[in-house]
């Protein structure tokens, strides 16, 4: 079995329940950025140690949350060795708005995977009202209204989330095997 991290900041809780759902369909640990845009040296073990890292940031003002920024910065040490060379990843994202410029966010974590040396997933879900309701195959896009609690994020974008998490875990399984 391959061991996945989801790593993910979130401001008011909508992108910790997304990550939720992506950890519970890939059988991942949860690794939360804190307010500071930290993680503490047991974290960047464990991320070390992954075999499939997936990101997770709100958007915010059309990116990732500063916080994300510093933790994305902090990788440049990862960069310099390689160490996360050949990792599978992917991402998520939830904003206020339909659009929301969520796809920035998806394609900042993939040129950060990339820059990594990291594998990208994408989605591979259709879109069918049910899964994948925004159509992204870039990653997961959520969305919930700007005064609606995370209780209140549609079931079906959750739904996403999970199999998406379960893609990327059956992806890192293949390669590993």
């Amino acid at each position: 079995m391959s061991k996945t991290v989801v790593v993910y900041h979130s401001g008011y809780g909508h992108t910790e329940r997304v990550a939720q759902s992506v950890a519970s369909g890939a059988k991942a640990t949860l690794l939360a950025i804190d307010a500071d845009g930290n993680i503490s040296e047991a974290d960047w073990a464990l991320l070390d140690a992954a075999d499939a890292i997936i990101f997770g940031s709100p958007t915010y003002m059309g990116t990732v949350s500063w916080q994300f920024k510093k933790f994305a910065d902090a990788t440049s040490s990862k960069w310099f060795t390689r160490a996360w060379a050949d990792k599978v990843s992917g991402g998520f994202t939830i904003s206020a708005n339909l659009s929301g410029d969520k796809l920035s966010t998806l394609q900042y974590f993939i040129t950060l995977a990339m820059q990594n040396g990291m594998i990208w997933v994408g989605q591979s879900s259709l879109n069918d009202g049910k899964i994948n309701r925004l159509g992204s195959h870039s990653g997961v896009m959520a969305q919930v209204g700007a005064t609606e609690s995370a209780a209140e994020i549609p079931q079906s974008d959750l739904d996403t989330a999970k199999a998406y998490g379960e893609r990327v875990a059956q992806v890192a399984q293949k390669l590993r095997a």
